[in-house]
């Protein structure tokens, strides 16, 4: 993996690029056939598994009982953990909005 310069905080052009292009897509299905080419099986399985343990870990399950419920590795879940502890927040802005959409499509 390429490492940013820490100093340089603009977003590079191609990140740029990739963010409209997955702002473009208009369906799951849009979304799906945009990853299954963009990244190899293992890539997309690898990120399904970090977004896996987000939630048990927003309602605070402790890293062992992730890993028996998911398979996820405990360094894995670790990672993710630190991400939304010091992240960027990108984590909790999608498990927040999802949670709205869950609890606007109950009412």
């Amino acid at each position: 993996m390429k490492r940013r310069d820490p100093a340089n905080l603009e977003t590079p052009p191609a990140l740029e690029g990739l963010i409209e292009a997955l702002l473009s897509l208009r369906s799951a299905g849009e979304a799906r056939a945009f990853l299954e080419d963009l990244c190899t099986p293992a890539e997309l399985e690898a990120m399904a598994d970090r977004w896996r343990v987000v939630p048990l870990l927003v309602a605070d399950v402790p890293y062992r009982e992730i890993h028996d419920l998911t398979g996820v590795s405990v360094t894995t879940i670790g990672r993710v953990a630190r991400c939304l502890d010091l992240g960027a927040g990108g984590y909790r802005i999608a498990v927040e909005r999802l949670g709205e959409s869950a609890h606007d499509a109950s009412h």
